[in-house]
């Protein structure tokens, strides 16, 4: 089944829009597993992460099939899965939360930023971890991990259902990463996700200033009293929010 493009509008919605905020929104709607367990950002870029999925299953290495040869084939899944991340997407590696070895280096990660990737996840490892950390595209893992992805992971499918920090994850599912990990957003979700987060961004600004002033959260936070919205709506008609 096809999924929903990501518009523009939404990407930019999500952009400005905290992990914290859509694990609520989804919570509402009955999803309680879709933050990705055990991973964080390689280093903070100071922005989000917004991309479609574009995914890469690992299996457990098997000595005969993963010599360091396998590198010669052309059709190698991982190398082929830099190759063809779309622009804009976000690759997310299955990698069984197995962080022993790495998923990929710091080479195969610049060239999938080069080729416009919005984003890298794995619940694995990355080797030459320094090094992506300096790239401007956003990247998410367990730790740095120096042995290379054969000697414990074999690349198998691209493209298909996978976990990723014990969360499914299904090709253009819309991942969302800020400086506390990555967010899944079913695909069709994506548009009224953005849009009832955007909001809720709105009012958590407003409650914190009124925190940072005294203010006491019973009442406040939700806001159940009536000088609570009277206040609230007054903070959005003076700040445009």
């Amino acid at each position: 089944m096809s999924q929903p493009a990501l518009s523009p509008e939404t990407r930019a919605k999500l952009m400005k829009i905290s992990t914290a905020s859509v694990a609520t929104a989804l919570f509402k709607r009955g999803l309680r597993n879709q933050f990705v367990q055990g991973v964080r950002p390689v280093a903070w870029k100071g922005h989000s992460m917004v991309g479609p999925a574009f995914t890469l299953r690992y299996i457990p290495a098997r000595e005969d099939r993963n010599p360091i040869t396998v590198f010669r084939n052309a059709d190698h899944p991982q190398r082929v899965a830099i190759e063809t991340c779309p622009p804009g997407h976000v690759l997310v590696m299955d990698s069984r939360k197995d962080a022993r070895a790495a998923t990929a280096g710091s080479i195969l990660i610049t060239r999938l930023a080069l080729r416009g990737a919005a984003g890298v996840v794995t619940d694995g490892g990355f080797r030459d971890a320094e090094g992506i950390g300096k790239l401007e595209m956003p990247a998410y893992f367990q730790h740095p991990a120096a042995p290379t992805n054969l000697t414990l992971h074999e690349a198998m499918d691209l493209n298909v259902p996978i976990s990723c920090g014990d969360v499914a994850v299904f090709p253009g599912d819309v991942m969302l990463g800020d400086g506390d990990g990555v967010m899944v957003i079913p695909a069709h979700l994506a548009d009224e996700i953005a849009e009832e987060c955007t909001g809720m961004e709105s009012f958590e600004d407003f409650v914190l200033q009124q925190v940072q002033a005294g203010a006491g959260v019973i009442g406040l936070y939700p806001p159940t009293s009536e000088k609570a919205q009277a206040d609230y709506a007054a903070w959005r008609a003076r700040t445009g929010r």
